[in-house]
């Protein structure tokens, strides 16, 4: 059945999977970006694109009219900003104008993608699964704590009776990572010889493609106020670096970082990232903290519910992913 899917930050890595995969489904496709955001890289002939800032109610509202669905995606994702009030206006504000201009509209179904960064209990070893619950206290820096606020929104807005399911994916591999997400820029420090040694932490990886498929299953089949847990692969951070060691024949850091290093490094970072060089920093304050705690998931209730396995092997992922870094020159051949 044909339907209008709005999709926020449709433009992003994984908003723009997912609007393929809307239209491989043959659903009417609507994405709405902020102004000035490139989105080039589109079908613009199958979509239509609108531009709003979500941090502006009345710029937003009338782009969700004659919406059945609304899949939030529309967020800032990296875990350092040189205003770190972005994180507040933009992923918490943000999301709660999206569900109010949804309400308004009386949107039939709202997805709101949450992240995995706010899964991890302080002082537990335990495996998160889609019952781990977190409180604001336990956050980690003004990202964590902004996505935090926004799920407790769209938790709050399910309760209240709108139509309001939740999605958590972890970390997404996979070609087309314009912005070069956390993940993609170890991957290309990596293949640049940038990272001598390793943090001990956890990450699970999952493929963009099946993220995508998830946040539309959820938008079909999700019960309202439940969230949904997207994880693939779990990793230590040194075996996703062995890994990227085998697929591309360099060497494989063997120098373990100690913590209070590390986290010193990071604030020598954020220090010139903003004050000199005005780049994202190669490491974050938020990002070496977050490696103390556990990031180990299992999330196959949720895939079984949705109806999502078989999962892609993640290391064809990754080799697909620095295949298209090559071929756009942003990796060593």
């Amino acid at each position: 059945m044909n339907s209008r899917v709005l999709v926020t930050g449709g433009a992003g890595f994984i908003g723009s999977h997912l609007v393929q995969h809307l239209l491989n489904q043959g659903q009417t496709v609507r994405v709405l970006e902020r102004p000035g955001v490139s989105v080039d890289h589109l079908p613009r002939e199958d979509v239509e694109v609108v531009f709003a800032d979500i941090r502006e109610p009345l710029s937003l509202e009338k782009h969700l009219k004659g919406c059945e669905f609304v899949l939030h995606l529309a967020a800032n994702p990296n875990l350092w900003a040189r205003d770190s009030r972005i994180f507040e206006q933009v992923n918490h504000q943000g999301t709660k104008h999206v569900l109010a201009a949804a309400r308004k509209h009386d949107v039939a179904h709202v997805v709101h993608v949450s992240t995995e960064s706010i899964l991890a209990p302080k002082n537990s070893q335990e495996v998160i699964t889609e019952e781990t619950q977190t409180e604001l206290s336990e956050m980690i820096g003004p990202y964590c704590r902004s996505k935090w606020l926004a799920e407790q929104a769209a938790r709050d807005a399910a309760k209240s009776g709108q139509p309001v399911v939740i999605v958590s994916p972890t970390v997404p591999v996979g070609p087309g990572d314009l912005n070069r997400g956390p993940l993609s820029r170890m991957i290309c420090d990596f293949c640049h010889g940038r990272v001598k040694g390793y943090l001990e932490g956890d990450l699970n990886i999952i493929d963009v493609r099946d993220v995508a498929r998830g946040i539309w299953s959820a938008a079909q089949k999700g019960q309202v106020g439940h969230r949904y847990l997207l994880s693939n692969e779990n990793y230590s951070i040194l075996e996703f670096l062995r890994m990227l060691a085998r697929l591309t024949g360099r060497e494989a850091p063997r120098f373990r970082v100690p913590y209070v290093v590390a986290l010193s490094f990071a604030h020598a970072e954020e220090w010139v990232s903003r004050f000199l060089s005005r780049r994202i920093p190669m490491a974050t304050v938020t990002g070496i903290k977050l490696t103390q705690r556990p990031f180990q998931f299992d999330g196959r209730r949720s895939a079984t519910e949705l109806g999502l396995l078989p999962y892609r092997d993640c290391r064809s992922s990754v080799e697909e992913t620095l295949h298209w870094f090559r071929g756009r020159g942003l990796i060593p051949a």
